[in-house]
């Protein structure tokens, strides 16, 4: 399961277990705050072990309900000033107008909000509140007058399935750039609702392909067999080229707990170490959880699997229904035939940056900016290029539109 440098690009922090809902698929069944969550200094010092590890992370500030957290200012402004992509995973209930433009001076630069439905009593039901439909509405537009790039997330189920279609069109009509589609991974409070059959689950990820709207970007969470499907219904697709959809976990993503537990990622609750004993670095490079998940050997049909490299199955799945991280994805629909298996390709070659087109770069949006990244870099080497430049950016943008 190798893929090149081991780099942290995406870290999720829950920063605490205190929530105002009560969501029936809460993972870490939000409610109260743990009574030993970090405290502010400690995590103001963990903010800066991310930024050593890759001051290019991604940090999706989460809980619980992050908003809960009193000195969530603080840690956006540290982590923002350390050069990270700030992201708010919230319910949106209690993001005020005022709250959003003072997290976006901090330097906040996207909200990701959760709507279940766009039926207002079924949204209501499954977070456990009277109003928390209407309440999260207003939050995605104080967002996004506060200057916030706007992502809608949706948890898909049986109940809500057939809504996929309509929140494409109501993601747009928002206002929002995302609408990401998580399937759900029975751990937490979800351990006991009713998951999609692997039917189920191959017939949404089928309809994900091509579905969206305008300017809205559709993304599967949790489904890295999106990439096998992908792969046999159009195999020429710009995301096969990037990591978009794969599973990441202790690859190139972590999960920080309120504790300051470290785990590979919000769905595998088996910790690596714990950042009140440990340097992150130091559980990042040599924690034997993590460096299973990138060269350990995928069991059963996942290891037999020709499709393995693009998509190599969801580990907490694997864990949460068969005990073993390393295990196959049991949600998995695909029978493999081992005639077709074909190695893991070599790690590319480094390419270099123009100043140029790094700038360019930076100023795409951070939510698919490493996707262009992995394209253009893969243009590159294809054309047996070492150094990205602004036109070759051009060029393999037009490249792509033949595709």
């Amino acid at each position: 399961m190798s893929d090149g440098p081991f780099v942290p690009y995406l870290v999720s922090w829950n920063l605490t277990r205190r929530c105002n809902l009560r969501c029936a698929h809460c993972y870490i069944d939000a409610s109260q705050a743990m009574p030993d969550e970090l405290e502010t200094d400690r995590a103001l010092a963990v903010v800066a072990e991310i930024a050593a590890l890759n001051p290019e992370t991604i940090l999706i500030l989460t809980g619980g309900e992050p908003l809960c957290r009193p000195d969530l200012d603080q840690i956006v402004e540290a982590a923002s000033g350390a050069g990270m992509t700030v992201v708010l995973g919230t319910n949106g209930t209690l993001l005020a107008p005022a709250r959003a433009t003072e997290l976006a001076r901090r330097g906040l630069s996207a909200v990701g909000i959760s709507l279940d439905s766009l039926d207002r009593g079924r949204h209501d039901a499954f977070r456990g509140l009277a109003g928390a439909w209407d309440a999260a509405r207003r939050g995605l537009d104080a967002a996004r007058h506060a200057g916030l790039e706007v992502q809608i997330q949706v948890t898909l189920t049986r109940q809500n399935r057939s809504e996929l279609s309509n929140f494409v069109q109501f993601a747009e009509l928002a206002g929002a750039r995302v609408l990401t589609v998580f399937f759900l991974v029975c751990t937490g409070r979800g351990q006991d609702l009713v998951d999609l059959s692997p039917e189920e689950y191959e017939d949404a990820l089928t309809g994900l392909i091509g579905l969206g709207a305008g300017g809205v970007m559709v993304r599967p969470r949790c489904a890295p067999t999106f990439r096998r499907i992908l792969s046999q219904r159009a195999p020429d697709s710009i995301l096969l080229a990037t990591d978009a959809g794969k599973c990441l976990a202790g690859r190139h993503y972590l999960r920080i707990a309120p504790d300051g537990d470290v785990t590979p990622c919000p769905y595998i609750p088996l910790s690596a170490g714990s950042l009140r004993d440990s340097p992150l670095a130091d559980i990042w490079n040599d924690a034997p959880l993590f460096r299973s998940l990138r060269h350990g050997k995928l069991a059963g049909r996942c290891g037999e699997c020709e499709f393995r490299y693009e998509c190599g199955g969801c580990r907490a799945r694997a864990l949460a229904l068969s005990g073993d991280p390393l295990g196959e994805d049991p949600w998995c629909a695909h029978r493999p035939d081992p005639t077709l298996r074909r190695p893991d390709p070599a790690p590319g070659a480094v390419v270099e940056w123009s100043d140029e087109a790094a700038e360019r770069l930076a100023r795409v949006p951070f939510f698919v900016r490493s996707v262009v990244k992995k394209v253009v870099e893969a243009h590159a080497r294809r054309e047996g290029i070492e150094r990205v430049t602004a036109a070759l950016m051009q060029e393999a943008r037009r490249s792509l539109r033949k595709a």
